[in-house]
């Protein structure tokens, strides 16, 4: 039967190894047409684009090709920032970062991306942080150093490090930079810096000529960026001015459908524009931010879906190509684990069934044992002394009377602390000596308090509270009793407390409580007996947790 099973199974794995080999590369050539056409729609449709890239990495994935996953998720990311989707965008990162080795030529423009985000969420120096990381790895052009760094300097000149900010910019190179855009953009980044440095610094005419460059050149982007320090270096000594220049911004924003720079230019016009001008651009404002929002969550969603739906298709198209392959295989291992489990199940519980059996008859032996020679036999000596005594000793005989209930309680003791919750044995041990005379009372007894101590120091700590409890009622006169738990720093902490007369220090230990001591001493504890508080007696036990 074997035989038979194997025999299908290997010609299956034998046409499927085949027509994997045949499929190589034609995944690779789908996964990059996809990524191409990903990278393509990222400025025109982010949408889509993270579509096409998410199919990318489908049959990315077939390969197990991590180099161009994590290469694809980083232009996810890209198309996330681009919407505001920051959290979203970041954890795609995160996600392609692991996929990556140390080697990977993706690495800087990943730090860099991660680097933007923290810029545009205003956390300047992670950005600076992320930013050392990417100039710290290979990079695959001087041009692209060049763009980091000016990046860099952004941060930190909006950090108010403006000589540090300087210092980067001016030491960098621009003679054989070919990009104009990225070119214009240092030159005025300096020009800027140094106004914010000074305010005396005339920048703006420098500033001004840079942006008739970058018109020219159809930058519009950087056209926005010369306008917004424009409106800041007006702001305040020429407000007229300002205001002009935040109009052009806000132009220019609408032109570049960028409502972010639409929210910022609005913010320059109401600082400078007229009182009664104020309302209307507040009201105008406050509706743009409520649209970004709005949109940025509504990509948020978008982006979520298609992710979550890939990795659904994903899964259900790999469950259906394994199914047939392990179906024969899982079914004769289940049948093959069931017997196995069945026969170790009966044998487990005829096992665990003579155990108890055992342990029953041991415990019944014990207790029986227990009772004879305590409860018994000192019942008969008790009953002996008064038989053969001339003169009865009342008191005397209720003390030995006693002594034997209170060796019966420790039997029951035995049983009980085996069936019930430690916690439970304390509180009805020190309820039990509650009446109309004396009121008990217990805080912080949690089971959590005894969960990782032994049954030795249990036994111990039982009988220590009983010998208390038994030395209050036959010596102190209280009325109030309080016992407190606590656990801190792997100790276990346990104050005893009553309003009965007290007791002197060198009538401690002739007083019932010598036990107390030893048993203290036997689980590496301390005891204190506070006989100076102005009236009853305090008791302080404490114990490591073993």
């Amino acid at each position: 039967m074997i035989r038979n099973l194997l025999f299908p199974l290997f010609s299956f794995c034998l046409i499927a190894s085949c027509k994997d080999t045949l499929e190589i590369n034609n995944n690779i050539v789908k996964a990059d047409k996809l990524y191409e056409e990903g990278v393509s729609l990222l400025e025109k449709n982010d949408v889509k684009a993270y579509l096409k890239l998410q199919e990318a990495i489908s049959y990315y994935n077939k390969e197990s090709d991590f180099s161009n996953i994590s290469k694809s998720l980083i232009v996810q990311a890209n198309a996330q920032k681009n919407r505001g989707d920051f959290l979203g965008a970041e954890s795609t990162l995160v996600e392609a970062l692991k996929m990556m080795s140390e080697n990977d030529e993706s690495l800087y423009s990943l730090y860099d991306t991660m680097a933007t985000l923290k810029l545009n969420q205003k956390q300047y120096s992670q950005a600076i942080e992320w930013y050392d990381k990417a100039l710290s790895v290979k990079i695959e052009s001087g041009q692209k150093r060049l763009s980091i760094l000016n990046n860099k300097s952004v941060a930190e000149y909006k950090l108010g490090k403006y000589k540090l900010a300087l210092d980067i910019l001016q030491k960098l190179d621009l003679s054989k930079l070919s990009d104009l855009n990225l070119k214009n953009r240092i030159k005025e980044n300096i020009e800027y810096t140094k106004w914010l440095d000074n305010n005396n610094y005339e920048a703006q005419a420098t500033i001004e000529n840079i942006l008739k460059l970058k018109l020219e050149n159809s930058d519009l982007w950087g056209a926005n960026s010369s306008y917004a320090h424009l409106a800041e270096i007006n702001k305040k000594s020429n407000p007229e001015k300002s205001l002009y220049y935040a109009k052009k911004m806000l132009d220019i924003a609408q032109i570049n459908k960028s409502p972010e720079d639409r929210l910022e230019a609005l913010e320059k016009i109401i600082y400078v524009d007229k009182p009664t001008n104020t309302n209307s651009h507040f009201i105008t404002y406050k509706n743009l931010s409520d649209s970004i929002q709005n949109s940025r969550s509504d990509y948020t969603t978008k982006f979520a879906f298609i992710k979550y739906e890939n990795t659904k298709v994903k899964a259900e198209k790999a469950e259906k190509e394994n199914q047939l392959l392990w179906l024969s295989l899982v079914l004769a291992l289940l049948t093959a684990i069931f017997i196995v489990v069945v026969i170790l199940y009966k044998k487990r519980q005829k096992r665990l069934q003579q155990e108890k059996e055992i342990e029953v008859k041991n415990t019944q032996l014990k207790m029986s044992k227990k009772v004879h020679d305590v409860v018994a036999n000192g019942i008969y000596q008790v009953m002996t002394k008064i038989e053969n005594q001339e003169d009865f000793d009342r008191d005397k005989a209720l003390d030995e009377l006693e002594f034997v209930y209170e060796k019966s309680r420790d039997i029951s003791y035995d049983k009980t602390a085996e069936e019930k919750e430690f916690s439970k044995v304390i509180s009805e041990l020190i309820a039990s000596f509650t009446n109309d005379t004396v009121k008990t009372f217990t805080a912080g007894n949690s089971p959590g308090i005894w969960e990782t101590i032994s049954s030795t120091v249990k036994e111990e700590v039982y009988q220590m509270l009983r010998e208390l409890m038994v030395n209050m009622k036959k010596h102190s006169h209280a009325s109030h009793v309080a016992v407190k738990f606590e656990k801190t720093n792997n100790m276990v902490e346990i104050q005893y407390k009553d309003n009965g007369i007290g007791i002197s220090g060198d009538l401690v230990y002739k007083n019932g409580l010598r036990n107390t001591a030893s048993r203290i001493e036997a689980i590496n504890g301390t005891i204190t007996f506070d006989t100076k508080i102005e009236k009853g007696l305090k008791v302080n036990l404490s114990f490591p947790v073993s």
